[in-house]
């Protein structure tokens, strides 16, 4: 099983919904997706060292540490249960990583995401683990 992990800094964005503005032109309706895009393909570029695109089946991780508000008691982390939505996150993480670590996220047959509140002094992001599964037809 090839392995590939990688940590993105930042503030996790989700793809969330998009919105008509006319003309049959439709924008994301988060300003901070594209960004938060960016910076996972960036990464996961650096990751992949000039390999090429992996083949077959692959599984996915998603460790999300989103930021951690004021209010949060400084003893205790509570669990991060409050927007956004941890499918949306983990779209825009698949989409930013098709094209260049996968040749398309219809690849990917296994996806485990997590999410969670930043320890006191952590920094938020995403850690990304890709791997090919062994033992699968491609043709599954």
């Amino acid at each position: 099983m090839s392995i590939l992990t990688f940590h993105v800094p930042g503030k996790p964005a989700p793809q969330g919904s998009k919105r008509f503005v006319g003309r049959g032109i439709m924008i994301e309706s988060s300003r901070e997706v594209g960004p938060w895009r960016e910076r996972v393909a960036l990464a996961a570029h650096n990751a992949m060292c000039g390999r090429n695109l992996l083949a077959g089946p692959i599984t996915v991780g998603l460790a999300f540490t989103m930021p951690r508000p004021k209010s949060a008691p400084k003893r205790s982390t509570p669990p991060a249960v409050k927007r956004p939505d941890i499918d949306k996150l983990a779209r825009a993480c698949l989409d930013a990583i098709t094209g260049i670590i996968v040749g398309d996220d219809s690849q990917i047959v296994d996806l485990h995401a997590t999410k969670r509140l930043a320890e006191l002094g952590e920094t938020p992001g995403v850690l990304v683990t890709v791997a090919i599964l062994t033992g699968q037809r491609a043709d599954q």
